[in-house]
């Protein structure tokens, strides 16, 4: 990317780059032991880090370098893997001396990074060896340790990392190994070398001159024959970019298998090494610019090699597009225009680049160059930095996904039903999954995912047997295969088209979904649109009351009768055949009224059962225009009363509530008795038939029992309660008002006692009480409730027989004895 371009996409898009992007949901989601979706794993109590792969050109064997062990899997047949293994681990003393240098006791193993095939009988393999590296031959059958005669292996520095978490690439061509790893114990020595040189081949690296490699981080390597070349990817510090610290950005080199370094200048060096930038971007917007793996796939037969695609997963260094991936495609055309373009020059003095202007005196990166002078090597080793940028194909992102991180892909070329070729990509994510995806022309359809692991992983790695049909997951404590197809998950014809996966076609003659290959007749598939009508060979039926049997799509039955008493909670579920798809409920009244019935989100529904509600309910999907039926249920009323249980512990007299029957929901329910109840006995929980749904259903009494409940389920309960008119507002006022007179009355009574003791405390003299019984005209208020024959009143209270009511004038005052004060008896 030009410097100028950078700049206004810095400045005018950092702060809005917030663009929405679509999530990209599987459209079925395989959880580790779903039946729907076979898995086989190899492992072992001894075996661990089975992270490097592989596979024999016939497909029958998988070489992988674990932890101490070189191991060689048959995987010939589908059912069984048998191994073999070679133990290759450090002695004693390199462990102790590893512990020694401050490395953890775990890392100082040897971890096989480097497997590699020299020719059809032996493999070269290579490892950390307690942070010093080894490498040896093995013999692939039969399978043994080939090392010298006085046992000991190769030196691997240069060829394989110190640290066994350090990444790296190799890959071997005629027999000699081309690498891409750090040649120190402290891993500031990035190198890109040629080892076990042939005939007038010589071992070559890069040469330390500045600013070739900027701490790398190498991902992977490929081999394009046609054009003798072999290609680097790794991601580093974009020097050219000095206005921004540490700006990370994603590389291609390459080399010629040809080179065999210049004869006084670059001797031993490489001649063709040139690099370029990746930029998986689209306009106006942030790059994701760390590369996290890539893989090749070849153009198909007939096609120039120049349609070879690169297929890359990359993250970005910016907040903004912080835990997205973005999947790139780069065309090796685009790839080889870039490298015969002009190149940008490192000023020594200044440490800044700019682009050349001066006549360009060789093409950098051009094979045969180790032939050329002295001035035109020079010119090659000061120009190796292509000015343009290699974009992606239609400058635009393959996917990007919101909510996954992906960290590896394997990619194939896959031939439809109808001859046409779609690119299918399994993608790992870090949270353990595997995604199955196609690439249509609106888009990428994501077909599954599958779970692999469950715990996090540390290293891992994928490779994909095309012969075999098969993706190997390399997991820390084991090897994983997935198949690639999962056709006869899909039982009927609009499944099977709408799962749009180019593996799979329906089979009118023997009515299955299978391996579209495998299909003689015309098969029912339709990758691009996913049309049901038009795929299917049958008719469609325009939608039916009825749903297919599972497994039998000739017959048909009319729905799972559900009966319940009356006024009881209904609850009907509804299993989700996509997550793509939508679904909903009709019922008698073909659409159901929000005011009396709850949609779930699981996609159950909900209701009292009323003589209005019953009848038949249908579940009902809708995915890309075409509608099934996936439930069909009859509720009807109970034609008997319920029987009531007896218990020991209950009493006869006192009506219990009645308990709530199990449902289809994950978790249990728990009854809580509250104080001053008797408990009612717990009954035996009925079990569900695979593939039976249940019905949820719930007896309302006057009494109060408390369950312990799933997160909404009692809202929605009294939700349907009050729409159906069944609540106890009037009870609830009517005892309010007379807790509230009870309150009143007892309040009163107690203040008219303090009252009255407070006045007998403050009671004038005799004197003063003959003058105020003089006021014959007036009134006590404190006298409230007396009446003149209230002789029996004590300390103000009302006489016994409760008489007296209202104020009494004209009394003569008394004592709490009953006579007058101060007056003896």
């Amino acid at each position: 990317m030009e410097l100028p371009g950078l700049l206004s996409v810095l400045i005018g898009t950092l702060g809005l780059l917030g663009t929405c992007v679509a999530g990209i949901i599987p459209r079925v989601s395989f959880s580790m032991g779903t039946p729907g979706r076979s898995l086989g794993k190899f492992n072992g109590s001894d075996i661990s880090n089975t992270t490097t792969l592989l596979l024999s050109d016939d497909g029958q064997t998988l070489f992988v370098g674990a932890r101490d062990s070189v191991l060689a899997l048959n995987v010939s047949k589908d059912d069984v893997i048998v191994m073999s293994k070679l133990d290759w681990s450090p002695s004693e003393v390199a462990m102790k001396d590893c512990s020694m240098k401050g490395k953890e006791k775990a890392d100082c193993h040897n971890f096989i990074r480097v497997l590699q095939f020299l020719n059809s009988t032996h493999i070269y393999a290579c490892g950390t060896f307690a942070y010093s590296p080894r490498c040896a031959y093995i013999k692939s059958e039969p399978f043994f340790l080939l090392t010298t005669p006085s046992g000991r292996t190769e030196e691997g520095r240069g060829r394989c990392p110190y640290d066994p978490y350090q990444r790296n690439s190799a890959i071997t061509v005629d027999g000699e190994l081309y690498t891409a790893t750090v040649a120190d114990y402290m891993g500031n020595r990035p190198v890109i070398s040629r080892y076990l040189s042939q005939g007038a081949h010589i071992d070559l690296k890069l040469d330390d001159t500045l600013g070739w490699l900027e701490d790398p981080t190498f991902i992977s390597s490929s081999f394009v024959p046609s054009d003798e070349k072999i290609y680097f990817f790794f991601s580093e510090l974009g020097r050219e970019y000095d206005f921004i610290e540490k700006f990370t950005v994603s590389r291609i080199a390459q080399v010629c298998t040809s080179d065999v370094g210049g004869q006084r200048t670059l001797q031993r060096r490489w001649t063709t090494f040139a690099k370029a930038q990746l930029l998986c971007k689209s306009d106006n917007e942030l790059p994701y610019n760390i590369i996290q793996d890539i893989v090749t796939l070849l153009p198909p037969d007939g096609t120039p090699v120049d349609d070879t695609l690169f297929f890359g997963i990359f993250t970005s260094q910016w907040s903004v597009n912080s835990g997205r991936s973005a999947v790139c495609a780069f065309r090796l055309g685009d790839i080889k225009d870039v490298f015969a373009g002009n190149y940008k020059v490192l000023n020594r003095d200044t440490l800044r680049w700019s682009t050349r202007v001066q006549e360009k005196v060789a093409n950098p990166g051009e094979c045969g160059l180790h032939n050329a002078s002295d001035n035109t090597l020079r010119f090659v080793k000061e120009n190796f930095l292509a000015d343009d940028s290699v974009h992606p194909v239609g400058r635009r992102l393959t996917m990007v996904s919101p909510d996954q991180h992906y960290s590896h892909l394997a990619a194939q070329r896959v031939q439809a039903s109808n001859g046409q070729n779609y690119t299918v990509l399994f993608l790992l994510t870090e949270s353990g999954y595997l995604h199955k995806a196609v690439l249509l022309r609106n888009g990428m359809h994501i077909i599954e995912e599958v779970q692999v692991f469950q715990q996090p992983q540390p290293v891992k790695n994928i490779l994909l047997s095309i012969s075999k049909g098969v993706v190997f997951v390399g997991l820390s404590d084991g090897v994983l295969r997935v198949p690639t197809s999962n056709c006869s998950y899909y039982r009927s014809c609009p499944q099977c088209v709408l799962a749009r996966d180019p593996f799979c076609a329906w089979d009118r003659l023997n009515k299955e979904c299978a391996l579209a290959i495998s299909i003689q007749d015309k098969a029912g598939q339709d990758v691009d649109s996913g049309n049901v009508q038009e795929a299917c060979a049958s008719p469609m039926m325009p939608r039916s009351r009825f749903v297919p049997i599972k497994g039998n799509t000739d017959s048909y039955s009319p729905g799972e009768l559900v009966s319940v008493s009356l006024n009881e909670v209904v609850q009907l579920q509804c299993p989700e055949a996509s997550r793509l798809a939508k679904r909903h409920w009709e019922g008698p009244s073909s659409s159901l009224s929000p005011d009396v019935y709850l949609e779930l989100e699981d996609g159950s529904l909900r209701f009292l059962l009323t003589p209005d509600t019953e009848g038949q309910y249908f579940c009902i999907s809708t995915e890309n225009n075409f509608q099934q039926n996936l439930a069909v249920y009859q509720v009807t009323e109970k034609s008997s009363p319920t029987q009531k249980a007896t218990s020991p512990a209950v009493t006869p007299t006192r009506p219990q509530s009645r308990s709530l029957p199990p449902t289809t929901r994950a978790g249990t329910r728990r009854q809580l008795t509250p104080p001053l109840m008797v408990p009612k006995p717990i009954e035996p929980e009925p079990t569900t038939l695979p593939g039976q749904t249940r019905a949820t259903t719930r007896h309302v009494s006057r009494n109060f029992t408390f369950w312990a409940e799933p997160a909404g389920e009692s809202k929605d309960e009294e939700t349907l309660l009050l729409k159906q008119g069944k609540t106890y507002l009037q009870e609830l006022v009517v005892v309010s008002v007379l807790l509230a007179s009870s309150v009143v009355v007892l309040l009163t009574t107690a203040l008219y006692s303090v009252r009255q003791r407070c006045r007998k405390r403050t009671m004038p003299q005799a004197s003063s009480l003959r003058r105020e019984s003089d006021r014959s005209s007036e009134c006590d208020p404190l006298q409230v409730g007396q009446s003149p024959r209230s002789n029996g009143k004590r300390n103000g209270l009302a006489a016994p027989n409760g008489q007296g009511n209202g104020a009494v004038c004209n009394v003569t005052p008394k004592g709490s004895n009953g006579h007058l004060p101060n007056t003896p008896i």
